[in-house]
């Protein structure tokens, strides 16, 4: 069976020739002697024109199937007087299923993406989400080809952990625990539970991997990830998926250059293989996006330290909304000037020790650890990464710092006494990714089903 993406591939080839194509009607125009149908087969972006008319002796029938129809056409391909190239002469359409009238998504205007949400086992269906899942797909893809092709082994972190990742506490409990009657009794046992523990969904793959990563030398995750922040914002979900390779034998330098390595990677294989879905995201999304995305290709990314973006920042002649301070944070404002400042994306790196994670190397300094972001132009933070504290002692220094269990994390604390080395990391997460790639800027539209607070239908 044929597919429209043959077609728009060489539709010469095919010119003159019967074809049969299965698929779905997005639009029907009826006349009283003719018809046209823009038909869809959910193999390419844009539509192929199907012309009947009444010398068909099922003209009546055709000229009475509705929009989101599933029908089988075949037909003569031939060229087009109209705007379009080519356009499909009909021999016969069969109606393979028929749509109600009541069906949401009429051709008579364009539906909003809020309306999309409330139907969203319906949105592939639309241009613009069909664009978006697509290049989804075709992202994934290129991140497997990238890590596969460099000889990474693709580890399955556990989606059901007792250890916290991030040690900020903000996780999905997994519990078999009759929940009415601890709220009753008001006492939890957790030695009855299913796993004799306390247990919770992922926030992070890293720590497994760097199991993998101290045995195989390079691995990575690629997978769901979980976090119970009660956030309401467009780049926040409860679910979403997660990129995290680990590297043995790497340090810092060499982390920032697989993360540019392979971001322009897998920026320049979604450029080549979504030609028609980027352009349309170019038109209909956000002007300008390709010459973003290209520029990127062909930047060599800036490396600095906090402290002196702090020190940029400081002297900027602006007025901040959040002052910029040593030893903090800084806000989305100021990754917009820094990556605005160097004109395109910046690795801001050696971060302070006290807003960072446990397990970063500490720098000799005592002040700093050897951690770093990825800033890019129109999105801010796109990745984050650091090299892992091998040094037991300082790490269980630090753990201590912290007030951390370390019984629960001994198993990582052995990697250090077991053969250890120098080995570094990143994250990125992976709808983040398809804002920046594809110019819609809300987490819910690059997700086919998207989990937030109060949100969890399908």
């Amino acid at each position: 069976m044929l597919d429209i993406k043959d077609i728009y591939k060489d539709y010469k080839n095919f010119l003159n020739k019967e074809i049969t194509l299965q698929g779905w009607i997005r639009n029907h125009r009826k006349q009283k002697e003719f018809g046209f149908i823009d038909f869809n087969d959910g193999t390419y972006l844009k539509n192929l024109q199907v012309v009947y008319d009444n010398s068909l002796s099922n003209f009546d029938d055709i000229s009475k199937m509705r929009i989101g129809s599933a029908v089988t056409v075949k037909g003569i391909l031939i060229e087009s007087t109209g705007k379009q190239d080519f356009e499909l002469k009909a021999l016969d359409v069969i109606l393979e299923g028929d749509c109600d009238d009541n069906y949401p998504l009429q051709a008579k205007g364009r539906p909003t993406r809020e309306f999309l949400r409330e139907i969203a086992y319906l949105r592939p269906r639309t241009n613009l989400f069909n664009a978006v899942f697509r290049v989804r797909s075709v992202a994934a893809y290129a991140i497997h080809k990238y890590f596969q092709d460099n000889g990474y082994v693709y580890f399955h972190a556990p989606l059901i952990t007792s250890s916290d990742c991030e040690g900020a506490g903000e996780m999905f409990q997994v519990t078999t625990l009759d929940l009415e009657r601890i709220a009753k009794s008001g006492n939890v046992d957790y030695s009855k539970d299913f796993f004799n523990k306390q247990t919770s969904l992922t926030v992070s793959g890293q720590l497994q991997a760097e199991t993998f990563a101290l045995a195989y030398k390079k691995t990575y995750t690629f997978g769901p990830t979980f976090r119970a922040e009660n956030s309401n914002t467009k780049t926040h979900a409860s679910e979403f998926w997660m990129i995290e390779p680990e590297i043995a034998f790497c340090d810092l330098e060499g982390d920032m250059d697989i993360m540019e390595d392979m971001l322009k990677y897998v920026v320049k294989y979604v450029l080549d293989n979504c030609k028609a879905e980027m352009e349309f995201f170019d038109s209909f999304v956000e002007k300008g996006l390709l010459d973003k995305l290209n520029k990127l290709i062909n930047s060599k990314f800036v490396r600095i330290d906090h402290e002196e973006v702090i020190k940029i920042l400081k002297e900027a002649d602006v007025k901040w909304e959040f002052e910029p301070e040593y030893g903090e944070d800084i806000a989305k404002e100021h990754e917009k000037y820094i990556t605005e400042y160097f004109n395109g994306p910046v690795f801001i790196k050696n971060w302070p020790k006290d807003i960072k994670a446990f397990y970063m190397k500490q720098n000799p300094d005592g002040k700093t650890v050897a951690a770093v972001d990825l800033e890019v132009p129109g999105a801010g933070e796109l990745m984050g990464g650091s090299e892992r504290e091998a040094d037991y002692n300082k790490l269980i220094t630090r753990m201590d710092e912290l007030k951390m269990d370390k019984k629960s994390l001994d198993w990582y604390l052995n990697l250090r006494k077991y053969g250890g080395c120098v080995h570094s990391g990143f994250g990125m997460g992976f709808e983040r990714l398809l804002i920046y790639l594809t110019g819609v800027d809300n987490i819910r539209d690059v997700i086919p089903y998207y989990r937030t607070p109060g949100n969890c239908d399908y």
